[in-house]
């Protein structure tokens, strides 16, 4: 049967604290972990001039990240102003004593907090790890009348009430269609991707990245389709100097469709992001910084990715500097077709006793990448020497923080200019944290090990997989002149043993070739360098790992990752037989790999847990990594590597999309696993990030405890000025889009 829909009898008898109020996967428990990020150590380094520049890229990031809930679905705007109006106007505690005399029990009440730090956490009413929508678990009448009789109804009646009928059903709809984010009629297309193909089209066809675009189709009343392809920007329809990106604000006809090309998406949220880095440029430790904020600026005022290309050059070459960022469209994993960037923006300042181990690696990275399985001729022709940090996060606006960045993600720059590694010191601290009672699908005996050593094998692993993962191998391209970067005479497929049959023409990227497995292919390689070099002895010795202590992390990072592989099953929706995020559909091949390799290596084997309900362990025999586990990794990264140096995409896609099947055949049983997995599964955590306040010229920095009403009184100070504003053009930009809604299930009520 399917889910409930709040208000229906199983929903009354779950709001009696019988049962939850939705299937568990679509609602954050009132248990979930929230933890703060510690950086007031580091910021208290800073110099005051330092200061001013984090806090000006910190207003850019943030409000920048406001263009997130914007990627990821039509009422997700609606939710945040109308929570933000809530929380501006009563703090946690006043709406707390306001609930519960509207006869919410506590549990009511904190499940709304957790819902709406979710949201906040989120940047949207979906999980941005695995795109899976979320809903209160209470029920809808009682938050109803939380919401209508509170303060800021009183204050603000016809705006609350008209944001709550705008977004209510769907804050607490379950529809089949709206369970999860993606491509296909039982799942719903986020507002981040586009049509299948479309970035490819645009990089051959009208030489333009698809980065900060978004594609709208409409059908006229001819039955013909008509795509408007919009391009992030300040500048709309206004004359300017850039020919750039004005040539390609046009009209083109493809394949039968009408395709015009405009800019200013996102354009009141842009402008504060300009006007925080013109700030910030004021206080530029040096000319690349300068530089680089210039070319920012020029890029999402005129909506260039060349300029963010140019910007990221000068990111590139501003080595090791104390107080780090990046901003953008940068990461494609929630594109269906891997083209399109979400916004993320981060501040961070260095951490520097982790980042001379980093140094270190780098400093053995031209040596370790002869380690790795494929011929010197899949491998770039110069490594160029990467920045490589520890930093402790002071912002990171977006949908979720990353453990650790290899950036920018353009391929050119990439294989001639270079790229940074970022390692998230105070981000990996917080992932580290796990009561031994959570922790599910692992033996007895190696739950003391895994905790002790998960840390520890974790910073080797982001530090390889980084580093050497996205760092290492080369792309065979032909440029715009013909001429190919290989010798076709001489280079040989080593899996083939034949000359090179297949490369990127020009205009073509992996993203763009690679489509919808290029982010989950790529994250597979580098998590699988990881494996593999961390068996190498100089790699432990560099993080200070000898003897018994080297082999214990070598364990735990092997066992750390064939559990994930059998985690990962929370993240695959057997309805449309797709994988909703990229990390872990690669750790799900990964598992299949080292399963195949046989010989006992791994099993995973369904059991009965001690509540008498469905279980499962997952078993690493350590004493055959090296001999069967190893030699089966480097099988499989070595034709991981060929097929995407050579380009050869039918290759590339029987061999990822093989592993990545999910069946019931023995002996695994993957689909029954799945629904232990979800029995079982621990929600992820939500981070509590501070502010910063500009009191006079100097920068104070606000930090908030670690909960789900902390997290909620960061958000409700961070927009200080111009809150409501912010709010009014969240919800003006979604409305203007309601039109492009299949229907009236799937668009704000009022707005279809």
């Amino acid at each position: 049967m399917g889910e409930p829909e709040a208000g229906s009898e199983f929903a009354n008898r779950a709001a009696a604290g019988a049962e939850p109020m939705a299937d568990t996967q679509y609602i954050l428990p009132n248990d979930i972990g929230v933890s703060s990020l510690d950086c007031r150590e580091a910021f208290r380094l800073l110099s005051p001039t330092e200061r001013l520049y984090a806090h000006h890229l910190s207003r850019a990031a943030w409000y920048g990240g406001l263009a997130v809930l914007l990627q990821t679905s039509p009422e997700a705007p609606y939710i945040y102003a109308l929570l933000s109006r809530l929380f501006r106007a009563q703090n946690p505690d006043q709406l707390r004593q306001h609930a519960l005399a509207e006869g919410l029990t506590e549990e009511e009440y904190q499940a709304f907090l957790v819902y709406a730090a979710g949201v906040y956490s989120n940047m949207g009413n979906y999980k941005s790890f695995g795109d899976t929508k979320f809903v209160p678990n209470l029920p809808k009448e009682k938050l109803e009348r939380v919401i209508l009789g509170s303060e800021a109804a009183q204050r603000h009646p016809e705006e609350v009430r008209g944001l709550w009928q705008t977004c209510g059903e769907l804050m607490f709809s379950l529809e089949p269609r709206l369970r999860h984010l993606g491509l296909g009629k039982e799942v719903r297309p986020p507002l981040v991707g586009g049509v299948e193909g479309g970035g490819h089209l645009l990089g051959r066809q009208w030489n333009l990245s698809a980065y900060n675009t978004r594609l709208f189709k409409e059908v006229n009343q001819e039955g013909k389709p008509h795509y408007d392809v919009r391009l992030a920007s300040v500048l709309g329809t206004e004359p300017a100097l850039d020919s750039e990106v004005t040539s390609k604000l046009k009209s083109y006809e493809f394949r039968g469709s009408h395709f015009q090309v405009t800019r200013g998406d996102y354009a009141p949220i842009l402008e504060k992001v300009v006007e925080q880095l013109e700030k910030a440029k004021a206080y530029a430790a040096n000319s690349h910084q300068e530089q680089m904020l210039a070319q920012y600026v020029e890029s999402f005022t005129q909506g260039s990715i060349e300029a963010h290309k140019r910007g990221s050059r000068f990111w590139i070459q501003d080595k090791g500097p104390i107080v780090e960022s990046y901003i953008g469209f940068i990461e494609s994993y929630r594109d269906p077709f891997g083209s399109r960037g979400e916004f993320e923006g981060f501040v961070a300042m260095v951490n520097k006793a982790m980042s001379a181990k980093f140094e270190r690696l780098v400093a053995s990275a031209e040596q370790l990448l002869k380690e790795l399985p494929w011929p010197s001729a899949f491998e770039k022709d110069k490594f160029l020497t990467p920045d490589f940090t520890s930093l402790d996060v002071l912002t990171f606006a977006g949908s979720g923080i990353p453990a650790g960045i290899n950036i920018p993600n353009y391929d050119d720059l990439r294989q001639t200019e270079g790229f940074k590694n970022v390692s998230l010191g105070n981000v990996l601290a917080v992932a580290y944290t796990m009561p031994r009672e959570k922790l599910t699908f692992l033996e007895e005996d190696d739950k003391d090990l895994y905790l002790r050593w998960k840390g520890p094998s974790f910073d080797v692993q982001v530090g390889l997989h980084e580093l050497l993962g996205h760092g290492s191998g080369k792309l065979f391209v032909q440029d715009e002149k013909g001429e190919l970067n290989f010798d076709q005479e001489t280079v040989i497929n080593p899996e083939t043993g034949e000359r090179i049959q297949s490369w990127y023409q020009s205009g073509e990227t992996w993203d763009s070739k690679f489509s919808n497995i290029a982010s989950s292919y790529e994250e597979c390689r580098a998590e699988s360098v990881g494996l593999y070099l961390c068996l190498h002895p100089q790699v432990l010795e560099i993080f200070g790992f000898e003897g018994a202590d080297a082999e214990d992390v070598i364990y735990v990072n092997w066992l750390n990752m064939v559990r994930a592989g059998l985690l990962a099953l929370e993240f695959y929706t057997p309805e449309v037989s797709s994988w909703r995020q990229a990390h872990m559909q690669a750790r799900f091949v990964i598992l299949r790999v080292l399963l195949e390799a046989g010989e006992g290596l791994v099993t995973v084997t369904p059991t009965t847990g001690s509540d008498g309900r469905p279980d499962a362990r997952v078993c690493l025999d350590r004493s055959k990594i090296r001999s069967v586990g190893r030699p089966a990794l480097e099988r499989f990264l070595r034709k991981l590597q060929v097929l995407k140096s050579t380009g050869d995409v039918a290759g590339g896609r029987a061999l990822y999309e093989g592993y990545s099947a999910v069946t019931d055949a023995p002996p695994e049983c993957f689909l029954t696993l799945r629904d232990t997995v979800l029995l079982r599964k621990e929600s992820r955590k939500l981070i509590v990030q501070p502010n910063t306040r500009l009191e006079g010229s100097e920068v104070q920095l606000l930090e908030y405890e670690a909960s789900a009403a902390g997290l909620i009184q960061s958000f409700s100070e961070r927009f200080p000025e111009d809150g409501p504003k912010l709010e009014e053009v969240l919800t003006q930009l979604a409305t203007a889009d309601v039109r492009f809604w299949r229907g009236p299930s799937e668009a704000p009520a009022g707005q279809a």
